[in-house]
């Protein structure tokens, strides 16, 4: 049954930044991506954390993904240290963009552990099968159909933590019968103000949210069936301790309707067809502030319809992927700013000028065995986008810094990656190579005064920004000994017409208090590269050690080090697990950063370790279930801030927390 129990942690299996399974190799290790599971009720011994963790906090537990955090609430994923407009974030392979030109609603924020049964996480180019990249893809997937013949299911959740006296409950009640099933689904969270080590409160921390999904499907025939899923998600008086702006409402509606063809004995063994619609509103303010230089309203609104067709093909050694798909997604986002004195007028500005963008492509994937132990891969995405601005007002708005504007732009977009993968009995190695493209986000290309509190500096979008182009190369290598592994993983970027902000003197902000303007421009190149080390020991069954070490470089062809790029970092664990019973000791923490950026608006961050205690039970109720998780998160009440922590702010302090869960059968 789906639910909302337990970090089950990153599954690393025989090695490819990809997402596909391997023709005629060992079942053990057909997932080749990175995997964070969501979906099973049972205790696991690795990176052992709380039941009713946040998607955030799911995310966060892998290597390449860190989360930006600018509050208690809504953190940005990172992967392989780019930041959202180099990714392609989705749900179940559908688009969705957010509302915030503060980027205060990531894709991530509109879902919850109760929806999803995995997230896959794919590095560069091995992520353009839902979209283009440069960075690679986080897909949030929802649970298969399920039809079986075992009538009513339920489950209740609840969790309480000190710090914050944060709350959370959850329902799911879901039916299921030989060709019609029906799940249904809530969860509510709502927290104070958290406290940083050392008992200090940090203010505007506070949120509230719920979501509610229905997920239904019937059977047309053995082969055919139906699908429908619909999510909402409503958090309101989130408060956001490093920007000068909370959110008073940001709401999603996220529907799909999806045929579903499988058959065995065909060459065709999966036909999967959506279309979908989703809406996000998203309003910031600043009236819960009690000092400002002026009150401002920034509301935005999102809408995307979509559609996606991929089809499976085995044959012989082959295993193919066709992906065609589209979306038609409007951006809009506007700004009033009302003056202390009455006399004067409301200003008003879009600061996202209804922009609309349409989108088709079509995505191909090969896996070919050369040999029981040896697989080649490659694939390929093609697309075409177009943007146009429907808002005349804000046309003439961007014209006043590109007289000869129009309102109408076109971008061809490609991608193209390849892998090898070999699998001894103890060792398995996989390389590879990438070229990618993907072209400027709303902001980058149509922003308009845009302030970005980071680098405290206001932003103006380029519509004539060339699309930003990646090559890339991975490596990774595992070697087996009895209970010992020991791995070593790693990837460089190499991106041409890097998109970042220079400072244009010659321009004023609107912002009162910015340091200046900055317009968006594609520098001649950067490269990324990272490096990670990681291992495990089984002691025996119930004991076990893992631990993760691992290094960060970015550079600018300006000669300044690129932001938010992760200083060393490490993990270790220890845990001991049973059937019934498990725990975990963790140690976790970064080093000092001192490659930082000051061009950009980064300071150094001093170097810091937390540790965490992690316990659970289950107990057996003849056919239900009853499941604890309960422990300390930063047990020795730290103090710190990490360099992804926007402006610096404090992460939690000591915080005790006890989860239930009970599974009706």
């Amino acid at each position: 049954m789906k639910k909302l129990i337990i970090v089950l942690g990153v599954i690393y299996s025989t090695f490819s930044f990809g997402q596909d399974t391997l023709p005629s190799i060992e079942k053990d290790t057909t997932q080749l991506d990175e995997v964070i599971l969501i979906t099973q009720r049972k205790l696991s011994n690795y990176r052992q954390e709380k039941t009713l963790s946040s998607i955030d906090d799911y995310l966060e537990k892998s290597n390449r993904i860190t989360m930006i955090k600018r509050g208690n609430y809504a953190w940005e994923p990172t992967l392989s240290n780019m930041t959202s407009e180099r990714l392609n974030v989705t749900i179940d392979g559908m688009q969705i963009f957010g509302a915030c030109t503060d980027k205060m609603d990531p894709i991530t924020s509109y879902v919850d552990v109760s929806n999803l049964k995995k997230v896959t996480i794919a590095s560069g180019q091995e992520g353009t099968e839902n979209g283009h990249c440069v960075g690679g893809a986080i897909d949030l997937q929802l649970p298969e159909s399920k039809y079986y013949d075992f009538g009513l299911k339920s489950s209740i959740d609840l969790g309480y933590e000190t710090n914050g006296n944060y709350r959370t409950a959850g329902l799911d009640v879901e039916y299921s019968g030989n060709t019609f099933y029906l799940n249904a689904d809530g969860i509510f969270r709502k927290s104070d103000n958290y406290d940083a080590g050392g008992n200090q409160e940090v203010l505007y921390s506070q949120f509230q949210k719920y979501n509610i999904s229905l997920q239904g499907g019937y059977k047309l025939s053995e082969n055919h069936q139906l699908d429908a899923n619909i999510i909402y998600d409503k958090a309101t008086d989130v408060g956001y301790p490093a920007l000068p702006m909370d959110v008073s409402l940001a709401e999603a509606l996220i529907t799909s309707l999806t045929h579903t063809y499988k058959s065995d004995s065909t060459f065709i063994k999966n036909w999967e067809s959506k279309l979908y619609f989703n809406t996000i509103t998203h309003i910031m303010d600043d009236s819960q502030r009690p000092d400002v230089p002026i009150r401002m309203d920034m509301p935005g609104w999102s809408d995307t319809y979509g559609f996606y067709s991929k089809v499976k093909i085995e044959e012989n050694k082959h295993n193919l992927l066709f992906n065609l798909n589209g979306f038609y997604n409007r951006s809009l986002a506007e700004m009033t700013m009302y003056p202390n004195d009455s006399n004067q007028p409301l200003m008003f500005m879009y600061t996202w000028p209804d922009i609309r963008t349409l989108y088709s492509g079509i995505y191909a994937k090969d896996i070919y065995a050369l040999s029981e132990t040896t697989i080649l891969s490659a694939s390929a995405r093609f697309g075409f986008q177009n943007n146009t601005i429907g808002e005349q007002v804000g046309l003439e708005s961007l014209q006043i810094f590109y007289p000869e504007l129009t309102d109408s732009k076109n971008r061809f977009l490609m991608g193209v990656s390849g892998d090898y993968q070999l699998k001894k009995d103890n060792y398995d190695f996989a390389f590879g190579l990438g070229y990618g493209e993907r072209a400027p986000s709303v902001s980058e290309g149509y922003g308009f005064f845009l302030f970005n509190s980071f680098d405290n500096f206001d932003y103006i979008g380029n519509p004539y920004l060339n699309n930003e182009k990646s090559i890339e190369t991975n490596i990774k290598f595992n070697y087996y000994l009895k209970n010992f592994k020991v791995g070593i993983e790693s990837s460089y970027f190499y991106i041409m017409d890097y998109i970042i902000g220079e400072i244009d003197p010659t321009l004023s902000p609107m912002t009162i208090g910015a340091t200046g303007v900055k317009i968006y421009t594609g520098i001649e190149h950067a490269s990324i590269f990272d490096v990670y080390l990681n291992t495990s020991y089984n002691f025996s069954k119930t004991i076990s050690f893992n631990g993760t070490i691992g290094y960060n470089y970015g550079q600018g062809s300006n000669d300044e080090p690129l932001p938010i790029i992760k200083p060393f970092s490490y993990l270790a664990e220890v845990a001991y697990s049973t059937s019934k019973f498990n725990a975990a000791l963790q140690l976790e923490g970064n080093g000092n950063q001192t490659r930082f950026s000051s061009f950009y608006g980064e300071d150094e961050t001093p170097a810091y370790g937390v540790l965490n205690l992690n316990l659970g039970n289950v107990v057996n109720l003849k056919s239900n279930k009853l499941v604890f998780k309960y422990g300390v998160e930063n047990l020795l009440d730290t103090f710190y801030s990490t360099y992804a922590d926007w402006n610096n702010i404090p992460r939690q302090g000591r915080n005790f927390y006890v989860n239930a869960s009970f599974v009706i059968r």
